[in-house]
């Protein structure tokens, strides 16, 4: 097994939120109405799953070629807020053949700083 080389994400804010809300579509107000998420009990907005999900795509792409890209499984663990710090650590775990290819199996995971894991997945690459 290898380590991959730690990705480091800029602070989440509001304005990052509201931006992915109007670029993916999804305008739920928990992602971007502070007054809605404290409603809901969530002492204010929280961001998008998948805008965390993206972060850790964007890892995959920077350590393979996005082209070989086979399978990117993912489970959601914590909710992110505006002001974490998010990083993306990955590891190669072994290789496999499906599909008449070699391929690379890892592990990719998304923590804030104090260490709260955010997301786990699973991810293959053609070799």
């Amino acid at each position: 097994m290898s380590e991959l080389k730690m990705i480091h994400k800029p602070e989440i804010t509001h304005t990052q939120m509201v931006k992915y809300a109007g670029a993916s579509g999804d305008f739920n107000p928990i992602h971007t109405v502070v007054p809605v998420g404290e409603k809901a009990g969530l002492d204010g907005v929280i961001a998008h799953g998948m805008l965390i999900m993206g972060m850790a795509g964007e890892a995959l792409a920077e350590w393979f070629p996005r082209k070989d890209l086979r399978k990117f499984k993912v489970r959601f663990s914590k909710m992110t807020r505006p002001g974490e710090k998010l990083t993306i650590e990955g590891r190669v775990t072994g290789e496999i053949w499906e599909d008449d290819e070699k391929r690379l199996t890892g592990e990719v995971s998304v923590k804030n700083e104090a260490g709260e894991q955010k997301l786990s997945g699973r991810f293959e690459f053609k070799i």
